[in-house]
């Protein structure tokens, strides 16, 4: 009697080799529930699903792909810099046909960034600082709502540069207008794509009922 591995077909004399026994696809599908590879299997799949290939994938499908690796790395990419929005950042990659091997630049990231926090709601802008505000307070033992207030300046622009500080919170709230008041004219530089005065006076004036809310809500939350 052989023991066969379900994976690879490989066999085995002792049913304890094949307990021990790891081949690739085994690992794939042991990491099927890792956050990252949850990702990369919704990238996999949006990629048909854009395309309108077949029928919908399945993991099985995703396992045996030569695209696994490529999706993996995308999807682990996209958990260590805690991406904005991955679904539609896997759309913008898809429908601006950027090659895979490219997804996990830094560079193709901050491409896809700067155009997202100029179209993504109010309310998910302000919900997102807050809580990052939050893990600030956290951290700290300050207020959450003093984040923009005392936090470091360099670590601020950071924030702004990443997404997690957008413009809808800095332009209209005091402790955001201080901040921008208070820069050098090389942090201005830094975040300049993400705060630029004239396309936000301009987003503003073009819906004035949310510019109002957020800047009661900020106002309310002491920021």
């Amino acid at each position: 009697m052989k023991f066969e591995c379900q994976y690879c077909n490989r066999s085995f004399v002792k049913e304890t080799t094949l307990v021990v026994h790891v081949c690739e696809q085994k690992k794939r599908f042991q990491s099927q529930t890792e956050t990252g590879i949850q990702i990369a299997l919704r990238a996999y799949q949006l990629f048909y699903q854009m395309q309108s290939v077949g029928q919908p994938k399945t993991f099985d499908d995703f396992a045996h792909s030569p695209y696994y690796r490529a999706f993996a790395k995308f999807g682990n990419y996209c958990v260590s810099i805690r991406a904005i929005n991955i679904a539609q950042f896997t759309r913008w990659l898809l429908k601006n046909n950027k090659k895979i091997d490219y997804w996990c630049r830094d560079t193709v990231y901050g491409e896809y960034l700067a155009q997202h926090l100029q179209v993504e709601s109010a309310t998910d802008a302000v919900e997102r600082a807050v809580e990052h505000s939050i893990r600030w307070s956290e951290e700290t033992g300050n207020p959450a709502q003093d984040y923009v207030r005392f936090g470091n300046d360099n670590v601020l622009c950071y924030a702004v540069t990443t997404g997690r500080l957008s413009a809808w919170v800095l332009y209209n709230s005091n402790s955001g207008v201080e901040f921008l008041g208070r820069l050098s004219s090389e942090q201005v530089s830094m975040i300049w794509p993400y705060v630029d005065a004239d396309f936000w006076q301009k987003k503003f004036r073009d819906y004035p009922q949310d510019t109002l809310y957020i800047k009661h809500i900020l106002e309310q939350a002491g920021w």
